[in-house]
């Protein structure tokens, strides 16, 4: 695990989630159960922070003090909130742009995507609570500041979020090589929020369905897919591209 500012112990951790400290992620020993810790959990979850439950073993080789079975890593970044983000473009007159990140979760992916969002003035990035890259250190450098700069919202569910900026007047378009409309042939001027999956296991086939369109972009080579970060590059540019 990268290096990230670690707390232990159930009063420190309620303590930082009664003052909402920015907190990426709680490890509990599995099979944790009493008062503390289920406040802790309630809290975490309406914080929207990832809770995982994990052996004792993980927990002591993190840290050889007595963290009562439960550890929690700070967040170096504020999580904002999409609600409040969207209609505050709007008001601006702006036309809202936003990347969706279903499960991706290597590190320096996430970072490098965040960097080309921040470059190319992308609103925010969507990541779910469970399955999103851990952001500490690595994920810091590898979008080289990027991270302090654009808004990162975690939500709890993506189908939530999805059908949130749909119900806000924005499109939402799924990407991948599986999808026979061509990225340069779609219409990415409208207010937009593009969706990337993992390269293990693709977009959740939930979200395709309620998305209004789904397009890929064209390959002329042998190697049928790209990097999830080079893809998303190649697609917020082409947004921007459109829009100009």
């Amino acid at each position: 695990m990268e290096h990230q500012e670690m707390i232990y112990g159930c009063h420190a951790i309620l303590e930082a989630l009664q003052e909402c400290k920015p907190i990426d992620q709680i490890l509990i020993k599995k099979q944790s159960d009493n008062e503390q810790i289920r406040e802790i959990i309630f809290r975490a979850r309406k914080q929207n922070v990832t809770i995982k439950s994990v052996p004792i073993e993980k927990l002591n080789k993190l840290t050889r003090k007595a963290h009562q079975g439960i550890i929690a890593f700070m967040s170096p970044i504020e999580f904002q909130d999409i609600e409040q983000i969207v209609p505050s473009i709007f008001e601006k007159g702006g036309n809202p742009f936003f990347v969706i990140l279903d499960q991706v979760c290597d590190v320096r992916n996430f970072g490098a995507i965040t960097r080309t969002c921040e470059c190319m003035g992308v609103d925010a990035i969507i990541v779910p609570q469970k399955g999103s890259a851990q952001i500490g250190a690595d994920a810091i450098k590898t979008s080289a500041g990027a991270l302090f700069k654009i808004p990162i919202c975690k939500v709890r569910s993506l189908k939530g979020a999805v059908a949130f900026l749909q119900e806000s007047g924005i499109q939402v378009v799924c990407v991948s090589e599986k999808f026979s409309e061509n990225c340069y042939d779609a219409d990415l001027t409208q207010p937009i929020a593009l969706v990337f999956g993992a390269e293990e296991n693709g977009i959740e086939s939930s979200i395709i369905e309620m998305a209004n369109s789904s397009i890929k972009i064209p390959m002329q080579g042998e190697i049928s897919s790209l990097n999830v970060s080079a893809a998303t590059a190649m697609c917020v540019y082409e947004v921007c591209r459109q829009r100009k």
